[in-house]
């Protein structure tokens, strides 16, 4: 018998035409939900050559080749009357929203303009912008609906580096690090509000993961790995696989008694 607890549920997935939010997506979709794909481009899978399945130009299209309903989305997260206008569109295809994973963001400015004391001003906003921001932007458009319902589970995605200064302790990747220790604690708080109303909100903080931008930049060479790999307590990087069984359990019924919480998806990096 197919293992489907989520069937009957509508997800939002932002940040989802590629990588990791490809891989959550999927992943809801094979559990049973109707799954909205969102993302500043559709077809983004090509830009880093991510193989989608045969016959499908989006992961929209993968979807609907799993039997499940999904539509896309062009919106940036960064501009709430998009947002808010997203969520309205949702709500009139399908008439609700049970699961938001907000996914969009990264560190997307120049590595060596990330430093604490110096970042620049445009850096530093950008940067909040679509990790910090957009997430709330996203959790504010939805919560309405959830209120309404009694019912929902919002995952947020901050990072390992939210959790520390970097590797060496030398202010790099600033901006990135703020902005995801931002959405921890945001986490927090909203999962403070929503929970009255059976609304679970929590957020998972992976590690070093092999998404594709990641393996396009580098982090999949065996340099790369002779480097980082031993600094984890398991010896080896993630998948973004690894990181989708987490969003699992905390989108399904295995998760209905937490909330507010931060897990952390590293391999044993973050170890204190």
């Amino acid at each position: 018998m197919t293992y489907t607890p989520l069937l009957g549920k509508v997800a939002l997935v932002t940040g989802a035409a590629r990588g990791l939010g490809r891989s959550y997506a999927l992943r809801l979709a094979q559990l049973g939900a109707d799954v909205v794909i969102n993302d500043i481009d559709l077809y983004a899978a090509k830009q880093y050559d991510e193989p989608l399945a045969e016959g499908a130009e989006t992961v929209s299209d993968e979807i609907r080749m799993l039997g499940r309903r999904s539509i896309g989305i062009v919106a940036s997260v960064t501009n709430q009357e998009a947002v808010q206008d997203m969520v309205g569109q949702i709500k009139a295809e399908f008439g609700r929203v049970d699961l938001l994973v907000n996914n969009a963001g990264g560190q997307l400015a120049p590595n060596e303009r990330s430093y604490a004391a110096t970042m620049p001003r445009e850096d530093y906003e950008w940067i909040m912008g679509i990790n910090l921001t957009g997430t709330i932007y996203c959790c504010q458009a939805v919560a309405p609906l959830m209120k309404e319902q009694r019912s929902g589970k919002i995952v947020n995605v901050g990072s390992q580096a939210g959790l520390r200064a970097g590797a060496e302790g030398n202010g790099f990747f600033a901006h990135y690090s703020i902005a995801k220790a931002g959405i921890h604690q945001y986490t927090r708080v909203l999962a403070a509000e929503m929970g009255p109303y059976g609304v679970n909100v929590n957020c998972i903080a992976p590690g070093l993961v092999l998404s594709s931008r990641a393996l396009a930049g580098g982090r999949g060479s065996a340099e790369a790995r002779a480097r980082s790999e031993p600094t984890i307590a398991l010896r080896r990087l993630g998948t973004p696989e690894d990181c989708a069984k987490v969003v699992e359990f905390l989108c399904t019924d295995l998760s209905d008694y937490v909330t507010g919480q931060i897990i952390v998806i590293d391999g044993g990096i973050n170890m204190f």
